[in-house]
């Protein structure tokens, strides 16, 4: 059924919305048949955001683990994330539409950043919506959206974070549907926007498939990446889903699986609607959408897509959990042993690794660096003062 994956996603929104949805669902159906368009996507993708990025053998790592270790560099693209594949797609699509307005939300910042980055470069008037606690924790990213001339709205209602964000950027839309397309972040909410992040983003798993085979003659045994929402995930999972590759995403752990204190949506949810879709969803006894907590501001969210929850009953991807300490370990091991800092998002997939190494021994493995660290250095000191 359009716009399922299995029984999940779906579009589970206002009535207003409907006509938006389905008209970008037709305008992203012509984009991907437009070779200016398209041609204009690829050239600012190599020229201007620095792709491909490198498959990096980290043979440091390697000797600690007792594993062939391969980074996929993500870090590395302009802006500091995976992010931008998505937002340079979303905002040359905008111009395809003719709108003018571009909205977005942004948990970490770095989707923040890569809109207002796209935003500027193109020349389209952008909006940031983040939550209070978001805004705090990630202030050098705040700095950034406004560097590049984004109207960043700070969120001081409900969870004051990327949940939040996400219900006041819907808010916006429905308000102005007519000259805005809303840059979702992630591959959640409504269709199609979950089928056109991870389009933008399966440029990772192509990339990444074709630089394994030149370099070590031959396909991974695992790729790993950390999970959120799931779109640098999903990204470089597309990669590899018709393959004998095993695929592992990791969810934040938090500081325990006890309701409140972590981000494990598909280990401790249960199927449920949040921004417009079904999807797996963390819930309290009374079916209302949870609190949640990680270390990471962008994985510190209570849904996932739609695709990664059939993936994950389908069993085609495993996904385990990696604690607020044991991201922690991860994000000094690559800082200390490779001079790689990665975000404390990309930091629960290495730290995953740490801890299952006894499983991983003798692999040879791919990991999703989705993002660089600079901005989390104010957390990790902080947490370091406390103690942890």
């Amino acid at each position: 059924m359009k716009g399922y994956y299995g029984v999940y996603g779906g579009q589970f929104v206002a009535e207003t919305l409907i006509h938006a949805l389905d008209e970008l669902e037709e305008a992203f159906a012509k984009f991907k048949r437009d070779k200016s368009a398209k041609g204009e996507l690829d050239d600012l993708l190599k020229n201007y955001a620095g792709r491909p990025t490198p498959l990096y053998y980290a043979k440091n790592l390697s000797r600690y683990l007792g594993c062939d270790v391969y980074l996929k560099r993500e870090d590395l693209l302009h802006s500091g994330a995976h992010k931008l594949n998505n937002t340079l797609g979303q905002a040359i699509l905008t111009k395809f539409m003719e709108k003018r307005r571009i909205i977005a939300e942004t948990g970490a910042g770095q989707h923040g950043v890569a809109t207002a980055t796209a935003a500027a470069l193109l020349g389209i008037e952008c909006i940031v919506y983040m939550g209070k606690i978001d805004a705090e924790r990630q202030r050098p990213n705040l700095l950034r959206m406004k560097l590049l001339g984004a109207d960043v709205r700070i969120v001081e209602k409900g969870s004051m974070t990327l949940k939040s964000a996400i219900n006041e950027a819907l808010r916006d839309w429905v308000k102005n549907v007519q000259a805005t397309h809303y840059i979702l972040g992630s591959v959640v909410g409504p269709h199609p926007f979950p089928e056109i992040v991870a389009y933008f983003q399966s440029i990772i798993g192509r990339e990444a498939k074709r630089q394994i085979l030149k370099q070590a003659g031959k396909l991974p045994d695992c790729v790993i990446a950390c999970v959120g929402g799931g779109s640098n995930a999903i990204g470089i999972f597309k990669g590899f889903l018709k393959d004998n590759v095993e695929l592992i995403g990791v969810e934040a752990g938090g500081e325990s699986l006890e309701l409140g204190k972590h981000s494990a949506t598909l280990a401790m949810g249960r199927p449920g609607i949040l921004h417009g879709s079904l999807s797996y969803l963390l819930q309290d006894d009374c079916g209302q959408v949870a609190k949640v907590h990680s270390i990471s501001a962008g994985l510190d969210y209570p849904g996932i897509g739609p695709e990664h929850s059939y993936l994950k009953d389908t069993g085609r991807v495993k996904y385990g959990v990696c604690f607020d300490s044991e991201a922690l370990d991860g994000f000094k091991i690559l800082s200390k042993l490779e001079g790689i800092i990665p975000a404390l998002e990309s930091a629960h997939a290495v730290g995953y690794v740490l801890k299952k190494r006894d499983y991983f021994k003798g692999k040879m493995i791919v990991i999703n660096v989705s993002g660089r660290g600079d901005k989390d250095l104010g957390i990790i000191e902080s947490m370091e003062e406390n103690g942890v």
